[in-house]
């Protein structure tokens, strides 16, 4: 980085993004966290979207089965933690269960069974199998409570309105009543989570097994995982469904079903939705709390020393937001890893920013965000990865994301280290730039803007804490965000454990949320919880 930017020096938006853009991109972030080929929840769209024209459905239902397809997992990330902590690689047991029958609790219970004990001893084996047996009601109530309670604040902060908020309360129950968490069955689930229940799964079968497999599916579990008339109307129309499927580009097709009038993104709006991908993005491990949005205010900070232009900068800060978008196709197994990673897992890890440009790529508004985010870990020498880039073959102003998210990264506690101070990371990142891994220029501007050069004439005020919240109950919600337990929140801040759980219990009837998910989201939102 020889030079000031100009705003030649990096793409610009040609077009607004549009709603349906970004909701499709989040779609391909679901089917990483699922452990399924990109765009096969764009696939479970166009069924979904073909069954509501197949049956004369109105226009309001067959808009909001659309989107209700494309967001049905869009809380996914709020509970891969919990997921991991009892089955190790989330995405794996998801992967593995995604196409058994939901309202057979007894076929769902063998396959966690078989994964949560495999290679296991037999003694250790036997112990699994009773804890899971005796804990798995009351865990299942609130992973999938957890799920909807995420995806309803995310939905609702993309302005969606009170029809696909409602379906999305629906996810995880079944037409017999046997799904979760309220156990809610028949006409009481919104007819568009009725259809999406039967598309999402005929995609996926049919996808994984044969057309047939999904026909036969349907065919049994009528009546009882899907609504009657939904699986008739499956079975009389997928056959063909199928063959169209596969001689059409989701992608292409989704968004030409988009409903109008499109809504499309711009100025402080398109900052506002990309902050909810970044906190999607960052739900995904209690490690994660609020990294992109740290990464992109610091980024933010350094283009302005740069003397970046306004264009320059707002390019920077949003490709910020989305750099991470690839983490949902890693296993909180490995995020969240206490020791060192083996080379394996690391191979996994470096996976990333090469999920990140596959997702991004397929937007034209998102694309031109790609040379910065997607090279997020590349090194000035060429050491870093997804493409082992030099500085001379990168975009500048990805000399200065890389260089902030090593400092963010060194300054915030991970699984397997705690959090260096400042003082120290800011060390370590000039001996970084001395030995040419990142740029010297990047690096100088990104620790200035971090408070590590010239001295801070301003006095900054203490802020008012939002929520009402009391600075005890804000580092109560700080620990609990990271995923700490009662007891680890209690011995962290030398009070008692009965303190600690009416402290939480307190935060959250302050803040409105239920789950560690949704108080973790709250938190991003609303206050540093880094």
């Amino acid at each position: 980085m020889g030079k000031a930017h100009t705003s030649g020096e990096l793409p610009i938006l040609t077009s607004p993004l549009r709603l349906g853009e970004l909701v499709a991109t989040l779609a391909l972030a679901q089917d990483n966290a699922f452990g399924q080929p990109l765009e096969s929840q764009l696939r479970s769209c166009l069924l979904a979207t073909w069954m509501c024209q197949a049956a004369g459905f109105p226009d309001e239902v067959q808009e909001t089965a659309y989107w209700v397809a494309l967001l049905r997992y869009i809380g996914c990330t709020g509970h891969a933690h919990e997921v991991a902590t009892v089955f190790g690689d989330e995405i794996a047991i998801r992967a593995q269960t995604l196409v058994h029958d939901a309202a057979n609790p007894a076929e769902v219970m063998r396959d966690v069974m078989a994964f949560a004990t495999a290679g296991r001893p037999p003694e250790e084996a036997d112990q699994i199998v009773q804890l899971i047996q005796q804990t798995a009601q009351q865990w299942a109530v609130h992973n999938f409570a957890s799920g909807c309670e995420v995806a309803d604040m995310l939905v609702h902060r993309l302005h969606f309105g009170l029809g696909v908020r409602d379906a999305l309360r629906f996810t995880f129950e079944r037409w017999n009543g046997n799904g979760y968490p309220a156990h809610v069955g028949g006409e009481a689930i919104p007819l568009p989570m009725r259809i999406v229940h039967v598309s999402h799964d005929m995609e996926a079968i049919g996808r994984l097994f044969s057309p047939g497999k999904a026909l036969e599916a349907a065919r049994d579990r009528r009546d009882r995982t899907y609504d009657p008339a939904l699986a008739d109307l499956f079975l009389e129309h997928g056959a063909g469904w199928f063959e169209r499927l596969d001689a059409t580009e989701p992608w292409d097709s989704v968004l030409e079903l988009e409903p109008e009038p499109h809504r499309t993104l711009e100025g402080s709006e398109l900052d506002e939705a990309l902050g909810v991908a970044a906190d999607f993005i960052d739900l995904k491990s209690p490690f994660m709390s609020g990294h992109s949005r740290r990464c992109a205010q610091l980024v933010g900070d350094a283009a302005r020393l740069l003397e970046l232009d306004d264009q320059a900068l707002a390019m920077l800060r949003r490709a910020a937001l989305l750099h991470d978008f690839g983490t949902t196709g890693v296993p909180n197994s490995i995020w969240d890893k206490p020791g060192s990673l083996t080379r394996a897992e690391f191979d996994r890890v470096e996976l990333h920013p090469m999920l990140t440009e596959q997702m991004l790529r397929r937007s034209p508004a998102l694309s031109a965000l790609n040379p910065v985010a997607c090279a997020h870990h590349e090194k000035s020498d060429g050491s870093g990865y997804h493409k082992r880039l030099r500085a001379d073959s990168v975009d500048p102003s990805a000399c200065v994301l890389a260089a902030v998210e090593i400092y963010v990264g060194m300054t915030t506690d991970r699984a397997d280290r705690d959090a260096l101070s400042p003082a120290h990371a800011a060390e370590e990142l000039r001996r970084l730039a001395s030995r040419g891994v990142t740029d010297p220029r990047a690096t100088r501007a990104v620790l200035v803007a971090a408070g590590h050069g010239e001295p801070r004439t301003r006095t900054v005020k203490r802020a008012k804490l939002p929520g009402g919240l009391t600075r005890r109950e804000a580092d109560v919600l700080r620990l609990a965000a990271r995923g700490l337990t009662t007891q680890q929140i209690a011995d962290r801040l030398y009070i008692s454990t009965k303190t600690a759980d009416h402290h939480i219990q307190h935060i959250y009837r302050k803040i409105g949320v239920s789950t560690r998910a949704a108080a973790a989201l709250w938190a991003t939102q609303h206050m540093a919880v880094a």
